[in-house]
């Protein structure tokens, strides 16, 4: 499913206009974003919880040279799915 056909489902869904679902979806995208920024954790129950985890730097290998290169720190986004929604997977 992509952004597009997101939207669809979400406007049938809620009985929105195609508009409407698409600043809701902004709106949500913007606001996680906007808290996992700040370090915060969002959990949303039954679905799941976004959270920012840390890599620390470490040294790697060139595959094609074999020559040891450094890899930066960074952050990046965890999801972990919540138990209704694994169940609804399943």
């Amino acid at each position: 499913m992509n952004k597009t056909q997101l939207i669809d489902a979400i406007a049938k869904s809620a009985s929105l206009t195609k508009v409407d679902a698409k600043k809701a979806l902004t709106g949500f995208t913007t606001a996680i974003a906007a808290s996992l920024k700040k370090g915060e954790r969002v959990a949303l129950v039954g679905f799941g919880s976004f959270s920012v985890g840390k890599r620390a730097a470490r040294k790697g290998r060139n595959p094609q040279t074999g020559k040891v290169i450094s890899i930066a720190a960074k952050k990046y986004v965890k999801f972990k799915a919540g138990a209704e929604l694994t169940k609804k997977v399943k």
